[in-house]
């Protein structure tokens, strides 16, 4: 599980302090955070991805559909990123 681009703002301490470790995490190896990320980074990164231009392959699914996502991944030839959305 990744944890990207997380704000450290009031906003989001209800969500992030609603996961669940054993019914959301449990069974994977590792976690990871990327939390230093600022908008001018964001803003940098997105004018020079649109220069090459960067296609990322993106599929999302609710919060609920984790395992299912899961078992995509764990099944090989997934290409891009799976993302939940909460």
């Amino acid at each position: 599980m990744v944890i990207n681009a997380i704000r450290k703002e009031d906003a989001d301490k209800d969500t992030l302090l609603s996961l669940s470790y054993h019914d959301h995490i449990w069974l994977e190896k590792e976690i990871k955070s990327v939390a230093n990320v600022t908008h001018y980074d964001i803003a940098n990164f997105l004018s020079i991805a649109a220069s090459i231009p960067i296609k990322p392959t993106v599929e999302t699914y609710p919060l609920t559909e984790a395992n299912r996502a899961l078992r995509e991944l764990w099944s090989g030839g997934v290409r891009g990123a799976k993302v939940l959305v909460p």
